[in-house]
């Protein structure tokens, strides 16, 4: 029998969960991966004006952070659901061993970029420049980065999340967020060229919704709600980000808003949740041919166990297959 993403016997309950604003508020604890930001604006747009409330659901956003693990957070019980980095961190957890699920993807564009002095035209030119990583990207896009473009282990150092070596050293390049640290280079008065991997064929997915297989199985009507709510939610936030924006520094209150400004018009600017699938298919969508890609990136480079995962068992499409939040 063909795997399928899909689970049949969920779709009725989708129609269910719109109704669900008539019903008793039913709490959902979602954890983020950071402090809160415009990258997480969705999320907070659909608290901040009721849309989460409208589809029955009484929504606490919980804030990641360096020092937070939040998939411990989650396999302890501390909350209902997570923002996953990338569906393929998701991936490399289920294959580990926790019961993660992946319902949707609000980024159809992973963020993650390098950052260049301006000499530096393309990827190619970064061979023999000191390339500043985090250990985590060891197992993940650098892998990625070394094969397709020949860089080598040699050349990288620690990146610390300080961008003060780089603005010290026109012969460093280091890694960032499309939507954070060309800003803060920007503002250091650096010219800097910046290169994002999803446009030269890093397939990943991002900022997605992962739960707990039995969470969703338990709840599949709050599920629904959720992931249609927070769809909803981020079409509303970039057709006008200030409802979130107020919690985000709320939540935040080291958050400028000339730095949500900046992220925002790059979220937008270069299709991070617009863009890709979700042009045809909706807001959140998933394709399960890239996500056999990602699938088949993590085996090759055996960072999973291809007996102990599948991509069947990692990602549950019902959610938000026929949703179609359109652009």
């Amino acid at each position: 029998m063909k795997a399928s993403f899909a689970r049949p016997f969920l779709a009725a309950t989708l129609g269910l969960a719109l109704a669900a604003g008539a019903q008793a508020q039913e709490k959902l604890t979602y954890m983020t991966n950071w402090y809160a930001q415009a990258e997480h604006g969705g999320f907070y747009q659909a608290l901040a004006t009721g849309i989460y409330k409208k589809y029955g659901l009484d929504v606490t956003l919980k804030m990641g952070g360096p020092q937070v693990n939040i998939m411990q957070m989650l396999g302890a019980g501390q909350t209902d659901c997570i923002m996953g980095s990338s569906d393929l961190q998701i991936m490399v957890a289920r294959s580990n061993g926790l019961p993660i699920v992946t319902l949707a993807a609000s980024f159809q564009k992973d963020p993650q970029v390098l950052i260049a002095h301006e000499d530096v035209k393309k990827f190619e030119d970064m061979k023999g420049k000191t390339i500043l990583i985090a250990s985590s990207a060891r197992q993940g896009y650098w892998l990625w980065l070394k094969n397709k473009y020949g860089f080598d282990d040699a050349q990288t150092k620690p990146y610390t999340f300080n961008i003060q070596p780089f603005v010290a050293d026109k012969n460093t390049v280091q890694q960032g967020y499309l939507t954070s640290e060309p800003f803060a280079v920007q503002k250091a008065g650096v010219k800097a060229n910046t290169f994002l991997f999803a446009d030269h064929g890093w397939p990943t997915y991002s900022t997605t919704i992962s739960c707990m297989e039995q969470t969703v199985k338990d709840r599949p009507k709050a599920m629904a709600a959720f992931v249609r709510g927070t769809m909803e939610g981020w079409k509303s936030y970039l057709a006008d980000p200030a409802p979130a924006n107020a919690l985000i520094k709320k939540d935040n209150p080291n958050m400028t808003d000339e730095q949500l400004a900046y992220s925002v018009a790059k979220l937008k600017e270069m299709g991070i949740i617009t863009g890709g699938g979700a042009a045809k298919a909706g807001i959140g969508s998933m394709d399960e041919t890239r996500i056999k890609a990602n699938y088949a990136f993590l085996v090759e480079n055996k960072l999973i166990d291809p007996a102990k995962v599948t991509p069947a068992q990692a990602y549950q499409l019902d959610f938000i297959k026929d949703l179609k939040v359109m652009p």
